[in-house]
């Protein structure tokens, strides 16, 4: 090889290796692990237990209880999955268990989102995902992904409807508008474990929304950087998506009728949002996660904390929105939170990977 050939192919792999170490610190940068944690939360909490990986949280709009998805993530990353469920919590007890409601579901059961319609009638749609993990989609028999409708009664779930279909690529979470049709995420744009991980590392924007009018499955809306959690308001006129790894929630005017989206505007929260809940006040609260890569670590390792934060978006009389932090925490006693429900003071947070779920008091709602 010629000495000029050789200075090339250096500078090139020198360029290469700058590149690279460029970009590193890039993602290093705006998955927030260059943050300072300063934990705060105005309130007191206590860790309700037995209830592992309560990814999502829903209340009644009357205050009188909350559902709750569990799946035990840990043991299903191990090789060892165990059938999830939903969990009933009322608020009214102040010595209330979490009760098992679906104690009879298939053994993949494995719930991952909620969202609750109340109408005519009260219904609990849940993402469900049979043959799938936090990586991906795993080989086996029938659907991997669903959407299962259960009527409410009381503080008990009748199965009514599963939904599946080939745009129920990777969902996340889903937003009841009617007693058949919802909006649904899906966080990545295939189901595939490294195609995942490409989207992710190489920030390739292909998230999307998906819509179900009541017998068919619409791409609705999309590209976003891993859609989470989506809600709609209590008038049905807007429509909520947080993307994580966008670090925004986007806003959408919605049309009640058609259920076409029209983007109106992006709030930048410089932080990976994840659930979204909507309170009486028309206020959003979102778990998030403040440092991704630290999140990802956690996943792989529960010796590692990830930090857990809540946000409180307040409309303000212009229609537009401040972002307030609620809850921060440096994860040591309470790791990853992925969504945060309240009623009145009381503010339920949940997590991804915890072995239970935080009750807390807030000193003013």
């Amino acid at each position: 090889m010629s000495k000029k050939r050789r200075k090339i192919l250096l500078s090139v792999g020198l360029w290469g290796l700058l590149g690279l170490l460029g970009y590193g610190m890039y993602l290093y940068t705006i998955a927030g692990e260059l943050r300072a944690i300063d934990p705060h939360f105005a309130g007191s909490s206590r860790l309700v237990p037995g209830v592992p990986g309560p990814e999502d949280i829903v209340i009644l709009s009357d205050g009188s209880g909350a559902f709750i998805a569990s799946q035990d993530r840990r043991a299903h990353l191990a090789g060892e999955p165990a059938r999830g469920a939903i969990y009933y919590y009322d608020l009214h007890d102040p010595e209330a268990v979490p009760v098992n409601l679906t104690p009879d579901a298939a053994e993949n059961f494995r719930p991952h989102g909620l969202g609750l319609y109340e109408g005519d009638s009260t219904l609990l749609f849940v993402v469900n995902h049979p043959r799938a993990n936090l990586w991906g989609d795993v080989p086996g028999e029938g659907p991997a992904h669903a959407i299962e409708v259960y009527a409410v009664e009381g503080a008990q779930l009748t199965h009514r409807r599963r939904i599946v279909g080939d745009l129920l690529v990777t969902p996340n979470d889903v937003a009841p508008v009617g007693p058949n049709e919802f909006y649904v995420t899906n966080d990545h744009g295939s189901g595939d474990t490294t195609t995942r991980k490409l989207e992710d590392y190489l920030r390739i924007a292909a998230a999307h929304l998906v819509y179900f009018d009541g017998s068919e499955l619409t791409r609705i809306a999309g590209d976003y950087h891993y859609a989470n959690g989506v809600a709609v308001s209590r008038d049905g006129t807007e429509l909520y998506l947080a993307a994580s790894t966008d670090r925004a929630v986007f806003v959408f005017d919605r049309d009640p009728v058609s259920s076409a989206l029209t983007l109106k505007s992006e709030i930048f929260a410089d932080t990976g949002v994840d659930n979204i809940n909507i309170d009486s006040d028309g206020d959003l609260w979102i778990g998030a996660h403040p440092k991704l890569l630290t999140l990802t670590s956690h996943m792989s390792d529960p010796n590692v904390p990830s930090p857990s934060q809540v946000l409180r978006m307040r409309r303000g009389d212009d229609g537009g929105f401040t972002v307030e932090e609620v809850f921060l925490s440096d994860g040591t006693k309470f790791s990853a939170s992925t969504c945060a429900a309240r009623h009145g003071n009381r503010l339920l947070i949940g997590s991804v990977l915890a072995s239970g779920f935080l009750d807390c008091v807030m000193d003013t709602p």
